[in-house]
């Protein structure tokens, strides 16, 4: 199995077969260049001949053959190379396999899948037993990440250390080589590498955490997805070992199953697929199987939307269907929900950027394959549920990436094209309901929310009429949320389902931005209403919830409630804010307090007057706005 792949002058893999041994290989990359008209260019051939390795050849785009030339040079060089190019060319040259990663590459090109015994990439099974694990957890004098922060103790599986700094961290690095783990999982543990390898550097102290002693640094990077500025923070990667920060949202939805069958997948170390987004791993999987096909991946994307007049943009579907429901609560419930509905109409309707429609599909119909096998399998074992998950929102965002600007294998008109056919495909689903007497309560892109009977023979009707499979979920009851102006809220729902498991959408509870004691009140109270199937038994709760409301209520009136309990996390989208509001506030205490910050990071703080707009630190606030807060906690009751 591969564990690790560095890259640099050399290749080096680190292969676990009974003990760990590294191998190291030469490797020189190539990219591909394009000219619309060579004599054009003779004289800057002749000079990239005299300094590099230039090959005339023909190549495979996923829009067919073009001729040109490969040029061989350094790993480091190739951008700068390529970026030169385009300069002299004035933009005119087509390059190709510029900005692809070079353990990608070298997969690829040797047919190697790492974190899998043997090349079956779309194989489920793990032999987790074979790899060695350790569970690290440290914790600080302060506990805020402040730069300046000591540590205080030390985890390593069930020993504790402690002591000093120095005490602790070479204890630290000593229990590290004895346990020579495969696997780290560390919560926040790219936020402590970066202070570990200073202090270790302070005192003069070798980690073992990478097997030969280097670090790969992954940079911070602030950045702008679906309307929301995010932020991913620098991480310190071993060579050799696997260093998986269990705070992650890969690791928090997919697990370490997940993360290793993202790391196959993809056909990237899993150092990396734990800390990429979804995006970025769907992204990667697809450059990995053009590669793999031979097919050449662009530099630069040159099939930008065409010029369309107003009425064409008006006829082009850039959204899904959504209905809007009648707020109020239901009994006896079905969801109909399509499996992975987008990707499944690329598959389906063969959607793909060249005209023959054949690169795209062909590329997602074994991940969706997978998708509808872990789905099967996970209701059965729940050891599928990680790897259902990150197949579940690679699949997800393959749809989006087909619309992303900057996409090596998008184009707009397949994104329009894609719900469009979505449309269509509710709206029939919703009329092959109603023309089997059900009710159609809601709808929002790839499900709807229905009552009636004969569930199975509709299922069967509609996978039958869409070509798409189906899941049912049954609700005993469902509760659509209304908003401000009393109309049906979208997407904010909660309901019980038939197994007594409460499913919740969009409330209180569910938000991230929620303080944790009035999360824990919603929660309590939806704990409660899981018990209840029917209609008649919420009523009878009715007195049970009130009590717990009120509890809640007269301990925040009182001032008991311990503040950093009502810390409210935004995250921001800048650093400097014109008008007055808390998250301004808030970056002013955390700078004061030498805590650096960048757009796209997600801060904390306690409303001390929401007048002003007077905020406080979650671990330095001693009061709270009684006022704010119980409005806060009125509107989770309403819901």
């Amino acid at each position: 199995m591969i564990l690790d792949c560095w890259t640099g002058r050399k290749v080096e893999l680190w292969v676990k077969e009974g003990k760990v041994r590294r191998i190291e290989f030469d490797y020189s990359p190539y990219f591909y260049l394009h000219l619309p008209d060579e004599h054009r260019y003779a004289e800057m051939l002749e000079a990239l001949e005299s300094l590099y390795r230039v090959e005339e050849c023909s190549f495979s785009t996923i829009y067919g053959e073009l001729n040109g030339y490969r040029i061989c040079c350094n790993a480091k060089e190739i951008r700068k190379l390529a970026e030169k190019i385009e300069l002299q060319t004035r933009f005119q040259a087509r390059l190709y396999n510029v900005d692809i990663r070079l353990d990608q590459r070298f997969f690829a090109e040797r047919n190697l899948v790492p974190c899998c015994e043997g090349n079956d990439r779309f194989s489920l099974e793990f032999c987790l037993p074979n790899l060695r694990i350790a569970e690290v957890e440290v914790k600080g004098e302060r506990c805020y990440p402040s730069v300046n922060n000591r540590i205080a103790e030390i985890r390593v599986n069930r020993t504790v250390l402690r002591g000093s700094e120095r005490q602790i961290l070479e204890e630290f690095s000593q229990q590290i080589k004895l346990a020579d783990p495969d696997v780290i999982l560390f919560p926040h543990a790219d936020y402590w590498m970066d202070l570990i390898t200073k202090k270790a550097g302070k005192y003069g102290i070798k980690l073992s955490m990478s097997r030969n002693g280097r670090f790969r640094k992954l940079e911070s990077k602030t950045y702008f997805s679906y309307g929301r500025t995010l932020y991913r923070p620098s991480a310190y990667i071993p060579a050799g070992r696997i260093l998986i920060d269990t705070e992650s949202f890969n690791y928090r939805e997919g697990g370490l199953k997940g993360i290793l069958l993202a790391s196959r997948l993809a056909c990237i170390p899993a150092n990396y697929a734990s800390r990429f987004t979804p995006g970025t791993l769907i992204s990667s999987y697809e450059v990995y199987e053009a590669l793999k096909r031979g097919i050449a991946v662009p530099f630069r994307k040159r099939d930008a939307e065409n010029a369309r007049s107003l009425e064409e943009l008006k006829i082009a579907d850039r959204g899904g269907m959504v209905f809007q429901p009648k707020p109020g609560v239901y009994e006896n419930v079905f969801q109909l929900d399509f499996t992975s509905m987008y990707p499944a109409i690329i598959v389906k309707y063969n959607l793909s950027p060249e005209s023959d429609g054949r690169f795209l599909p062909e590329v997602l119909e074994p991940l969706l394959k997978l998708r509808i096998e872990t789905k099967r399998r996970k209701k059965e074992n729940s050891a599928y549920e990680g790897m259902d998950s990150i197949l579940k929102w690679m699949l997800v965002t393959c749809f989006g990436y087909t619309g992303y600007k900057n996409a090596k294998f998008g184009r707009i008109e397949v994104h329009e094209s894609i719900t469009r056919i979505g449309r269509e495909i509710l709206l029939k689903a919703k009329q092959i309901a109603e023309s089997m007497d059900f009710e159609v309560l809601h709808g929002i892109v790839d499900c709807l929310w229905i009552k009636g009977n004969g569930i199975n023979k509709l299922k069967e009707k509609v996978e039958k009429e869409t070509g798409l499979l189906t899941d049912i979920e049954h609700y005993n009851w469902i509760v659509f949320l209304p908003m401000k102006d009393n109309t049906g809220a979208y997407s904010r729902y909660y309901g019980r389902l038939a197994g007594g498991k409460l499913k919740l959408r969009g409330v209180f509870a569910k938000r991230s931005d929620t303080p944790e004691y009035i999360r824990k009140m919603q929660l309590e109270l939806f704990d409660k209403l899981s018990g209840a199937e029917t209609l008649d038994g919420i009523h009878r709760l009715k007195d049970k919830l009130l009590q717990i409301y009120r509890e809640y209520r007269s301990e925040l009136k009182r001032g008991d409630v311990n503040a950093e309990k009502l810390a409210i996390h935004r995250r921001i989208s800048k650093l400097s804010y014109s008008r007055r509001c808390p998250e301004m506030n808030a970056i002013r205490a955390y700078r004061k307090s030498g805590i650096r910050l960048a757009a796209g990071m997600s801060v904390s703080f306690v409303v001390v007057s929401a007048r002003n707009w007077i905020v406080d630190l979650p671990w330095k606030a001693k009061s709270y706005d009684e006022r704010y807060y119980l409005k806060l906690l009125d509107k989770a009751w309403e819901e």
